[in-house]
């Protein structure tokens, strides 16, 4: 079968000119969740799903103290877990995967987290977007998980619009080039998360407002 062609609003020199900005303003991206190891990374971004980078970073500052391992997680366990992820949103249920994600790891990955696609998502509580998120962030693949602000920044440019979560990550993975995709994740989603905001983007003063096909432009103060 053919492979659909990427539908973009950006031509292949817009698009390497939109990243070289990001990279000149941010060298060395990188997420915002503060970790010490793969497993600590995983269960950031699995407390992470609707809550804020430093709500999490509170609450794993005294988790990670007393349970940085998945050994030592499980030995908390889910009543141990829920006492310092209850100020984040879905606390009981976020528990409860990690503890489950802890017990798999130790049974079938001695503790380490694998580095395969289908081994994460087979952890209770990782879906597509957290195992990417993995992946690029403790291992370097170059892939690019979609978020809320990542699917905006997206559409609103033009540089991979679609409808779905999965259509956009298609859509980027076929439109950033090559020497930016290891990055693009996080140059996308801090652009997301500080200029191009949901309710009023920040396009007055964005690199890349002249590159960027939103008609909705935020005009200047």
């Amino acid at each position: 079968m053919a492979r659909r062609r990427i539908e973009t609003k950006l031509d292949a020199a817009a698009r390497r000119q939109l990243f070289e900005r990001l990279r000149a303003a941010n060298p060395r991206p990188s997420t915002e969740l503060v970790y010490r190891s793969p497993f600590q990374l995983l269960v950031s971004v699995m407390l992470s799903a609707q809550a804020t980078d430093r709500s999490v970073n509170q609450a794993t500052k005294q988790l990670f103290r007393v349970a940085g391992t998945p050994k030592a997680m499980l030995a908390l366990g889910e009543e141990g877990v829920s006492s310092y992820i209850r100020t984040i949103g879905l606390w009981r249920v976020k528990a409860r995967h990690v503890i489950a994600a802890s017990r798999l790891l130790i049974e079938r990955h001695r503790g380490r987290v694998p580095r395969e696609r289908e081994a994460l998502e087979a952890l209770p509580g990782v879906g597509r977007k957290t195992a990417n998120v993995v992946l690029n962030t403790a291992f370097g693949v170059a892939t690019i998980a979609v978020d809320t602000h990542i699917f905006r920044v997206a559409n609103r440019t033009g540089l991979a619009p679609g409808r779905t979560v999965r259509e956009v990550e298609d859509r980027l993975l076929e439109a950033v080039p090559g020497e930016f995709r290891a990055n693009a994740h996080h140059w996308l989603i801090l652009h997301g998360r500080y200029v191009c905001k949901a309710r009023r983007p920040a396009c007055p003063g964005c690199l890349i407002a002249d590159l960027c096909r939103h008609t909705g432009k935020t005009p200047p103060p």
